[in-house]
């Protein structure tokens, strides 16, 4: 009995020595947990509950030169409801009151809102959507509804804010003006002027905002204030000209429907500054609509065929390996180089003429006999004369995607060099060029020959404030002599002058222009692909430029046409003659926007006031929008704009005071 007792006792220890260290155990845990790991467990347990949400900043606006808005972030706006978090009393007094609000609002019977909120506050629903997607004059109605009216704490009043970037031109130099985009996976796109200048000046600094859950995948803000509030981005006025803009989009896009073509490109660039006035890019959907698809200008490498004899006479004459005067023989119109056909359009050639003739008439065969004859012995020497014009570099600009310039070299191993090379580059083949690198070579031609770079922007503004200014940037002084530069503008003027060259039709007795036709072979090593790229480049006026253009198509119907001065050519005029003959010869261009005498009154009238007195909100009402974002940003306000055309709302009523900053939004027809 005595040892049956013994055995029980010292299990009875056991056990309880095996519970004591366990008890052990688990306080050693709690305390592991609670003194070393607590504040990572306490943090992991907030961040379940609360977490700090990014707000984005209102990116800032892009502009015309003249102020004209091209692109610009509307706010839309979430409106929803924690139905749980008015008191019995609160929610009782203001429930109807509040649906009959929505009911005019929502257009729906205010006892089915009633019902529809009630059900959410006894399924506790701290989520109950209200609006969605509302512009910001919505919102601050809704904001102002019973209920909705006591905020977060006291009404429930929950509200979301997201922005969207629109741009008020519409379909017009889209692609130019640009954009940043993310996709689901984090991925960005960045194109154009948007895209290029986001991160450093558009884009601004996000805010934060904390949010609670409520329930799987539902958060909702804890205050309805920000923690930190994001700061707007600056805003870009860039160079172009929506007039100019209008006019170079719309010829285009005429001459491409008319050839059917696959997709074209049209720059107009001013000669002395290199502002970029006028960009547009337009190719073809499945449907044979056009749109903005790609950068062509910008991003587009191709073999310039003709356009590119500009660049090797120039060359030749600056080496002084021939002259303008000089004769070559263009025999039958066909000559041949290790067997291979050079073969000028005009059927039989045009026998033995001047090198001045041989590019008015855009000869392959003259062209490409006097390049080689004056370098088929040292075809280095004139590679480096390309090189000395600037021919081989990018023009580094801040858009993303252009290419580096391809021209083949006998020095380079694997440099595209053959022994029909030189002779082929001659007529423009085996080299390429995006059309603004080909513009600007023929604009620094127009500029004496001073080449400049391509420029999109003028100025970075904050408000009034210019926070970077853009000058114009030099890429060479000087691509070759004073002399040379004068043989080749007269080369120039004479493709346009009146039955001279292959730009003939073009000739206008009341307006000079000076310019060179291309038509390139593309896919040629493939017949059965055979396609042409049909271009056209050169400045206006002839004697004292102001533009420069070039306009490329590619692709047309061949059927319909596909010469450089039947497709490509008339674009390029359309352009002149519209800038220069249909509105008055000076600076400044007709608005395309129409004008209402009663609103110009009220125009004039209101600015007058702003000037002397700017705290109170004049009536907008019945301006084109341009005109009221200009006269209200001149008052310290930033503009936000819903649609285009006449302005038919304001959020801020008129005669109200208003502050510096404040946002206005605008209703536009």
């Amino acid at each position: 009995m005595a040892v049956s007792e013994k055995n029980i006792l010292i299990r009875l220890y056991f056990i309880a020595g095996c519970i004591f260290i366990f008890c052990l155990a688990v306080v050693f845990k709690l305390a592991t947990i609670q003194f070393v790991q607590g504040d990572k467990y306490r943090a992991l347990a907030e961040e379940r509950v609360v977490k700090n949400v990014i707000i984005p900043a209102n990116r800032g606006n892009v502009y015309s030169s003249k102020g004209n808005l091209l692109a610009t972030s509307i706010p839309k706006y979430d409106i929803r409801l924690d139905a749980l978090t008015p008191t019995n009393k609160t929610f009782e007094k203001y429930l109807k009151p509040l649906c009959d609000s929505l009911s005019k609002y929502l257009k729906k019977p205010s006892g089915d809102i009633q019902n529809d909120i009630r059900k959410a506050r006894n399924n506790k629903n701290r989520y109950y959507l209200i609006a969605r997607n509302i512009g910001y004059s919505d919102y601050i109605r809704l904001r102002s509804f019973p209920l909705l009216n006591l905020g977060a704490y006291k009404g429930g009043l929950i509200v979301e804010q997201t922005t969207k970037r629109e741009h008020p031109m519409g379909g017009i130099a889209q692609r130019s003006i640009g954009y940043e985009r993310f996709d689901e996976q984090g991925n960005v796109t960045r194109a154009g002027i948007d895209g290029a200048y986001g991160i450093k000046y558009l884009r601004g600094k996000d805010g934060k905002r904390a949010k609670q859950q409520i329930g799987k995948g539902q958060w909702k803000p804890i205050v309805d204030y920000n923690q930190i509030d994001p700061q707007d981005g600056y805003d870009v006025y860039t160079t172009i000209d929506v007039n100019i803009q209008d006019i170079a989009h719309h010829a285009l896009l005429e001459q491409l429907e008319k050839y059917k073509a696959d997709h074209g490109c049209v720059v107009v660039m001013e000669t002395k500054t290199g502002e970029v006035k006028a960009i547009s890019n337009l190719g073809r959907n499945s449907e044979g609509y056009y749109y903005e698809r790609l950068n062509y200008a910008v991003g587009e490498s191709h073999e310039p065929g003709s356009t590119f004899k500009l660049m090797a006479l120039t060359a030749a004459l600056e080496d002084k390996v021939v002259d303008t005067s000089d004769v070559v023989d263009t025999e039958k119109g066909i000559i041949y180089y290790y067997g291979k056909p050079v073969r000028d359009s005009h059927h039989g050639g045009y026998g033995k003429i001047s090198i001045s003739k041989a590019f008015e008439v855009s000869s392959n065969t003259g062209v490409v006999r006097a390049i080689d004859e004056a370098y088929s012995k040292n075809p280095e020497k004139f590679v480096d004369r390309l090189y000395k014009m600037n021919l081989n570099k990018k023009l580094d600009l801040p858009i993303l995607g252009e290419p580096q310039p391809t021209i083949p070299d006998p020095r380079i191993k694997n440099g595209r060099w053959s022994g029909i090379a030189l002779q082929w580059m001659a007529f423009g083949y085996g080299v390429q060029f995006t059309p603004l690198q080909t513009l600007a070579f023929y604009n620094a031609i127009a500029n004496d020959g001073e080449m400049v770079k391509p420029q999109f922007l003028k100025e970075v503004k904050e408000f009034d404030k210019i926070i970077v200014p853009f000058e114009k940037e030099v890429l060479n002084k000087q691509i070759c002599s004073k002399e040379t530069i004068k043989k080749v503008q007269q080369l120039l003027k004479n493709v346009i002058e009146k039955d001279h060259g292959t730009g003939h039709r073009l000739y206008s007795e009341n307006f000079s222009m000076a310019g060179k036709t291309g038509t390139c072979q593309k896919n040629y090593k493939n017949k059965e692909k055979l396609n042409y790229i049909s271009s056209f480049v050169g400045y206006f006026p002839a004697d004292n430029p102001k533009y420069s253009c070039i306009v490329v198509i590619h692709e047309p119907d061949k059927s319909v046409g596909y010469y450089g001065a039947d497709v490509s050519g008339p674009v390029f005029k359309k352009i002149a003659q519209k800038i220069f003959t249909d509105t008055p010869i000076v600076d400044e261009i007709e608005s395309l926007e129409v004008k209402y005498a009663t609103s110009e009154n009220e125009y004039e009238s209101f600015y007058e006031a702003s000037e002397t007195y700017k705290t109170v909100m004049p009536s907008v009402v019945g301006l084109p929008a341009m005109d009221a974002v200009a006269l209200l940003e001149n008052m310290g306000l930033k503009v936000k704009m819903n649609g285009v055309g006449i302005v038919k709302k304001q959020s801020i009523n008129k005669g109200q005071k208003i502050i510096k900053n404040q946002i206005i939004v605008l209703e536009n027809s």
